[in-house]
């Protein structure tokens, strides 16, 4: 878990799981991950536990990528998603500003989310070439 958000940015969905750094995930629905606070270390251990594309949310724009899998930075304001356009998939700020529902921003990251997976679009990061990949190696990480 990055942080003590993580859990409310599951919804209302149950967790089914808790699962250590990269552990493979095993059960149907919401699983949380142990991992550091540090956004790369962080997204690699989604990825090393599974996750196809990560969706990754940001109040300042950490400018960050996989590898292995298409990384979606979703900011949480508006002011961040048009001052860093070049970084940011998804403005989740239209929610706070009220010009989109959260269902309709539900269903708009679908339809991202889709085309992502069916290769239609590239991420952000995968088109700045940002393939960020920091294992976590126990311990403090800065």
């Amino acid at each position: 878990m990055k942080s003590a958000g993580a859990a409310k940015k599951g919804g209302t969905s149950p967790v089914t799981d808790v699962l250590d750094y990269t552990e493979y995930v095993k059960n149907n629905g919401l699983s949380l991950l142990c991992t550091p606070g540090n956004d790369v270390e962080s997204t690699t251990g989604l990825v090393g536990s599974g996750a196809n594309v990560v969706l990754f949310t940001t109040g300042l724009g950490t400018p960050t990528g996989n590898p292995v899998a298409p990384i979606l930075k979703v900011s949480s304001n508006s002011t961040l998603a048009n001052k860093m356009a070049d970084i940011i998939d998804i403005n989740g700020g239209e929610v706070i500003e009220g010009s989109k529902t959260i269902e309709e921003m539900g269903e708009e990251m679908l339809e991202y989310i889709i085309k992502i997976a069916n290769g239609e679009l590239q991420s952000k990061s995968e088109l700045l070439n940002q393939d960020d990949f920091i294992p976590w190696k126990r311990g403090i990480s800065l």
